[in-house]
């Protein structure tokens, strides 16, 4: 099988030559990964540990993204973002909100929101018919719709939960903004694609570590309607759903469900009830999981024996698929590279020659230092 036979077919639940991989590491543990096997670039990374999924992306046309005299950059809603330092690495975090103290409607400056118009979308078809010779074909990110978590990088997290609380008319305009722009940019470019994506790719943290962010009420009235219409869209183009969510979110599983949502990315396990061992009784006949290797235990502190049992406790669970295996979260600094071996290699993804055949693919940048804003606009 080569990666999208794969994917595909565990998607389908009829069997794999070994579980489907996805991978995510902050750029100091890729670069990791490749100083230690000698790599330059991260499509080199992705090769090694076994990757089975390769994103499109249209070509950005729309108004320069400044960098400011302090070294932050802007986002596509004004916002800006700095690197906040710490002991082994650095972080991306919002350094400027342009909506935090923004009490009316009259107030709120939408020169700020994003137009699906500043995007060329005339590579996409081309980029799908490459990638889906080998590999399975992704448009999005996690940071796509996401009208908590990145509202909050414009209007500040404890403001957007108030917002949420109270339905103020500033965030519920924000939020309407942000969803017409990211349903507008997926309808083009899956349209564009002509049926080639596999999966679409958007992002919502329903969850904290212990419980679910806000009232199943609030969810129905203020985001229900939006991933219903979302969902049927990509749908009717022929493409799967992945969602993106952090902590836990066992609530809101089998409304997402019946609105239309196909693959769970990341399932965080951070309490009993979200174990994947529960997920996959409850809810496996009707949703793909993906990721599940915990970031913040198993992957950081556990032994690389340990993440092997985890591993083999996943492939006994889904010998014919509903799992693509991965990290919960980008793989954070600090982890042990045995343990992120340990993962692949038991998976049975991680390369076990690296040749020429991966020492001369080249990509536009190594990726260690490169400012991905993607996943968080």
């Amino acid at each position: 099988m080569n990666s999208r036979e794969r994917v595909l077919s565990a998607y389908e639940r009829k069997g794999y030559d070994r579980i489907p991989i996805k991978h995510e590491g902050t750029p100091e543990i890729n670069r990791m990964i490749m100083d230690h096997f000698g790599l330059s670039n991260m499509e080199q990374v992705l090769r090694v540990v076994g990757d089975d999924f390769r994103y499109v992306e249209p070509i950005y046309q729309g108004p320069e993204l400044r960098t400011f005299p302090d070294g932050s950059t802007e986002g596509y809603w004004g916002e800006r973002y700095s690197y906040a330092q710490f002991e082994g690495g650095k972080y991306l975090e919002a350094s400027y909100l342009p909506f935090a103290n923004v009490h009316s409607l009259e107030e709120l400056d939408r020169s700020h929101f994003p137009q699906a118009d500043w995007f060329d979308y005339s590579t996409i078809k081309r980029q799908c018919q490459e990638i889906r010779k080998t590999h399975a074909v992704c448009f999005g990110t996690a940071g796509d719709m996401d009208f908590i978590n990145s509202i909050a990088r414009a209007r500040g997290t404890e403001q957007v939960l108030m917002d949420l609380a109270t339905e103020d008319p500033v965030y519920l305009a924000i939020m309407e903004a942000r969803f017409q722009f990211y349903y507008e940019m997926h309808r083009r470019a899956l349209e564009a694609a002509e049926g080639l994506i596999d999966f679409t790719h958007i992002g919502e943290d329903l969850g904290t570590q212990r419980g679910q962010v806000m009232r199943m009420e609030t969810f129905e009235k203020l985001f229900a309607p939006k991933f219903a219409r979302y969902f049927e869209m990509v749908h009717r183009h022929g493409a799967r759903s992945m969602m993106h969510m952090c902590g836990c979110v066992r609530a809101f599983l089998p409304r997402l469900i019946e609105l239309g949502l196909d693959v769970y990315d990341v399932v965080q396990p951070t309490t009993p009830e979200m174990d994947i061992a529960r997920l996959q009784a409850d809810f496996g006949k009707k949703l793909t999981f993906c990721g599940s290797v915990c970031v913040q235990t198993t992957l950081a502190w556990k032994t690389a024996a340990e993440v092997e049992a985890e591993v083999r406790r996943r492939l006994r669970m889904f010998p014919k698929g509903g799992l693509f295996l991965g990290p919960t979260h980008a793989i954070q600094v600090g982890t042990p590279l045995e343990n992120i071996i340990a993962l692949y290699q038991t998976a049975g993804s991680l390369c076990k020659k690296i040749d020429e055949s991966i020492l001369s693919v080249q990509t536009e940048s190594s990726g260690e230092d490169k400012i991905n804003l993607s996943k968080l606009f």
